[in-house]
C-alpha cells in the first residue's frame, strides 16, 4: 500500500504575515541607509537656499 501524500494547503494568514515582516524589514533597511548617509555628509540634506539667499540687515 502506498503512502498518499498529504493535501498541501496555502495559509492565508501565514502568508500576510510574512510579507507584512518583508515589507517592514525592506523598509527599515531604506531608513537605516537614508540615516547613514545623513551622518556621513549632514550638510547634503540642508537645502541651499535657505541659507544662502537669506539677507542680514
Amino acid at each position: 500500500m502506498e503512502n498518499p501524500t498529504p493535501p498541501t494547503f496555502i495559509d492565508v494568514d501565514k502568508g500576510i504575515c510574512i510579507g507584512f515582516v518583508a515589507l517592514m524589514s525592506f523598509f527599515l533597511m531604506l531608513m537605516i541607509v537614508r540615516c547613514a548617509n545623513l551622518i556621513v555628509d549632514p550638510y547634503t540634506a540642508i537645502p541651499t537656499s535657505t541659507w544662502e539667499e537669506e539677507q542680514i540687515n
